[in-house]
């Protein structure tokens, strides 16, 4: 039978009954009424109302709904992106395809040990998502801006570099001029003590401005929560609706933080590479490959309850991951209960190193 024809259906009754017959009429929904209650098959079903008690006779007339109603009736599919709601749906799915995968063995052949094995999978072998970040042009770009240089006077007060990893607000004394054309800037530091820097080793005390900042540059970040008040970095994400508009500073220390734009300063005089300032090596690597990728930074995909194994002090340690926020997430080691937040994709986590390890050699076999 079609379709698209009538269906009829007849319903007899007996003798005695026959005198209180009654009369099913069809009552005409509303499109928007109809519509909320779709069939299974794609047609829709109109209801009948009875007016006299017993029925006789029935007629159903199904209508095929327009292929963009069928549309409309089904889920969407669910975006990707990093924040913290949605690396989560992001590892859901991943758990449910496993169970999925694993609805096809026999329930009587299924193991405990089986179910551990897929758990610690799960705990140390996160899914890494590579997709792109940024969605706008302006986040995209690596290149620090064609402006105007701000002048480097006497008289002016900067953050400079005191010591190692420590910065200090003070005032420029003097500008010396070396031999070979380099110049120098004598700085008296507020706490006592005077040192001569370079360019690079020297902050603006103003607030930056918008349209001078991009990912890979050198910033000083006032650290509210730190003993050691300023401290350098490099800026790895500008604000976007994945981060709550906020800004990511990697420090040289490898420590993420995510800051308003009133607290960090750009460097005066940055070097060509940024990343050529960094002492610690691993650190240095890592933000070379950070900024080579970006806007595509390889992010690990975490659910709080799940543990990981980080490194601290050379030493990988099991973890448990506590909270996330956006890019970062807050782990704690079960050997002492230290917490920390760290990047989602930092060199610290155990599988990380392999995983980019896998990728640079699959990259030289595709150049072959």
């Amino acid at each position: 039978m079609e379709m698209d024809d009538q269906l009829e259906v007849t319903m007899s009754q007996s003798e005695e009954t026959s005198s209180k017959r009654g009369l099913f009429e069809f009552e005409n929904l509303a499109e928007s009424q109809c519509e909320s209650e779709p069939s299974t098959s794609g047609f829709l079903c109109k209801r009948t109302r009875m007016e006299y008690g017993l029925s006789k006779r029935v007629e159903v007339s199904l209508i095929r709904l327009p292929d963009y109603k069928i549309s409309a009736l089904r889920p969407p599919t669910p975006l990707q992106f990093y924040s913290e709601d949605e690396s989560q749906s992001s590892s859901d799915s991943d758990t449910k395809h496993r169970e999925s995968s694993d609805s096809d063995t026999p329930a009587g052949k299924k193991s405990k040990k089986k179910k551990n094995q897929t758990t610690d999978n799960m705990e140390h072998t996160p899914i890494i998502d590579s997709s792109a970040f940024a969605y706008t042009p302006q986040e995209t770009t690596k290149t620090r801006p064609d402006l105007p240089e701000e002048e480097i006077t006497v008289g002016l007060t900067v953050l400079a570099r005191k010591k190692n990893l420590r910065w200090q607000r003070g005032q420029v004394v003097e500008v010396v001029t070396k031999e070979d054309g380099r110049l120098k800037y004598k700085v008296t530091f507020e706490e006592k003590g005077r040192s001569l820097v370079s360019g690079h080793h020297i902050a603006f005390e103003d607030t930056p401005k918008l349209e001078q900042v991009y990912v890979g540059a050198r910033v000083v970040v006032n650290c509210q929560e730190d003993s050691i008040q300023y401290r350098a970095g490099i800026l790895a994400e500008l604000p976007s609706r994945k981060n709550r508009l906020r800004f990511l500073v990697f420090l040289d220390n490898h420590r993420p933080v995510y800051v308003g734009l009133t607290l960090f300063y750009l460097v005066a005089r940055p070097l060509p590479d940024t990343t050529d300032d960094i002492q610690d090596d691993t650190h240095k690597r890592f933000m070379k490959q950070y900024i080579k990728d970006w806007p595509h930074p390889h992010l690990t995909q975490y659910k709080p309850g799940q543990h990981a194994s980080v490194e601290f002090n050379g030493v990988q340690q099991r973890c448990k991951v506590e909270m996330l926020d956006c890019s970062l997430i807050m782990v704690v080691s079960e050997c002492n209960q230290h917490k920390e937040w760290i990047h989602r994709g930092s060199l610290r986590l155990s599988h990380m190193p392999r995983f980019l390890e896998l990728r640079r050699r699959e990259a030289e076999a595709g150049e072959q």
